[in-house]
């Protein structure tokens, strides 16, 4: 008799739109061709309600359940939503509905591992990349041998959590997407994701990513990502795609690769992905708009170079113009995406913000005011070193380096005065986009904010 394991996704956070649970789809396309004697199925909670997931449970009785964790909050200072409460009542709810063993992961787990095991009590939990960990938890449990040393693994032994480091990671990955699923995504957020690259190698001051996927940055196998994105778009009709990497610039060689695969598979669809304002010339992203590239959201943070250095920022304002005009050149649309108000802000670097911004042409500016304190961060250190936080604060209730050095209220009138388009938090655009949804528009939608 087959054993059972169900995944869930926790996720309901829908704004700007929902966003694929990717990183099951991840565990389930690795873990089915390796355990063939277990039968594996998804539930996302983001199509449904916690009445139908008990119906689930109780139809599948799963032997092990997999809960994902993707965000803890929104990450907004301006109107902060903290999640921990919902995955609380799907946890409940699991609890309530069958006897199962509980096994919690996804990034937003991984940044607090210990905290939220403590909190949610599950048997174990993976941080961090989880592939190949939950496959040797589940072959250890069922073979009743030894688990404690797997990497990633968190565990409790003699009442204490117990975490393991992890130091070995995967580059070969399939990648099936859930039939189920691809139709409610596609209507709703207008595309699917793919992932190219894991880890982050760059020192922003605030970013969770090197915690969440370590800073060994590993390329994903090319020939499987083109097999996906063929299989999407000649047998599902998908032609958009966000590639989900931290940063997609980061390896040039392979982005090339990457491109001329496409091209030569004959496919024709359009992809977006998070970019640094560096080291992208004219000819690469000539390259890759040949492949389909046709949005990049800039990583940018500020347009000041007193503030990209206080940020830990590896580029500077003459990179953030020069690929700019190279986008307006090529016709690429670009969104720069800012950090306002964090570490070192004052007036002075505010105003020179807003100043650069009037220079570049043809973008939308995506401002957060604030920066959210995550642990083990070199803001966290900041924050404790200058009290905007005490050592034995978890957390988990977001809190924000806000400088006290510049003035909030100047904000939305500098951006107005500006002439530019600048949407920030609290500016309600889901009327806008369900309209442009509504009549089969594809892609980000920011773009038409400019049209």
């Amino acid at each position: 008799m087959k054993k059972k394991l169900l995944f869930i996704s926790a996720n309901n956070f829908a704004v700007p739109y929902p966003v694929y649970p990717l990183g099951l789809s991840y565990l389930m396309s690795y873990l089915t061709p390796r355990l063939p004697d277990y039968e594996i199925q998804m539930f996302d909670i983001m199509t449904s309600n916690l009445a139908e997931l008990d119906a689930k449970l109780k139809e599948f009785q799963p032997d092990y359940v997999g809960v994902s964790l993707r965000n803890i909050d929104n990450v907004d200072s301006m109107n902060s939503e903290i999640f921990i409460s919902h995955y609380s009542s799907i946890i409940a709810q699991i609890r309530k509905s069958v006897n199962t063993k509980l096994i919690i992961g996804g990034s937003g787990y991984s940044i607090y591992p210990g905290l939220l095991f403590d909190t949610f009590k599950p048997e174990f939990g993976i941080h961090g990349e989880g592939e190949e960990s939950l496959l040797q938890l589940l072959k250890a449990l069922d073979s009743g041998t030894k688990y404690e040393d797997i990497e990633g693994l968190v565990y409790l032994a003699d009442g204490q959590i117990r975490i393991n480091a992890r130091t070995t990671f995967l580059r070969d990955l399939e990648l099936e997407l859930s039939d189920d699923l691809i139709s409610y995504y596609w209507q709703n957020s207008g595309m699917l994701n793919i992932q190219t690259k894991r880890g982050c190698p760059y020192k922003c001051i605030y970013c969770t990513y090197p915690l969440i996927e370590g800073r060994k940055v590993r390329t994903l196998n090319t020939e499987k990502i083109v097999k996906s994105l063929k299989y999407l778009s000649e047998e599902k009709g998908i032609d958009y795609f966000f590639f989900t990497d931290s940063v997609f610039n980061l390896d040039d060689k392979y982005n090339e690769k990457l491109a001329h695969e496409i091209i030569e598979s004959g496919i024709k669809i359009k992809w977006g992905a998070y970019f640094a304002p560096r080291n992208l010339n004219e000819d690469m992203l000539k390259l890759l708009k040949d492949a389909g590239l046709a949005h990049i959201e800039f990583g940018t943070e500020s347009l000041s170079d007193t503030q990209l250095k206080n940020y830990g920022k590896s580029f500077k304002m003459k990179d953030v113009f020069e690929v700019s005009e190279t986008c307006n050149k090529l016709d690429i649309d670009f969104a720069h995406f800012l950090i306002l108000g964090g570490y070192g802000e004052t007036n002075e670097t505010i105003r020179e913000t807003f100043e650069n911004s009037k220079l570049i042409n043809r973008t939308v500016y995506f401002p957060f005011v604030g920066m959210r304190i995550y642990p083990g961060t070199p803001l966290h250190e900041i924050a404790i070193n200058e009290k905007v936080i005490s050592e034995s604060d978890d957390l988990i209730a977001p809190k924000y380096y806000i400088s006290k050095d510049f003035d909030i209220e100047i904000l939305k009138d500098l951006a107005k005065n500006s002439g530019k388009r600048w949407v920030f938090p609290d500016e309600d655009l889901s009327v806008i986009m369900q309209k442009m949804r509504n009549k089969n528009k594809k892609g980000p939608l920011w773009e038409y904010l400019l049209k």
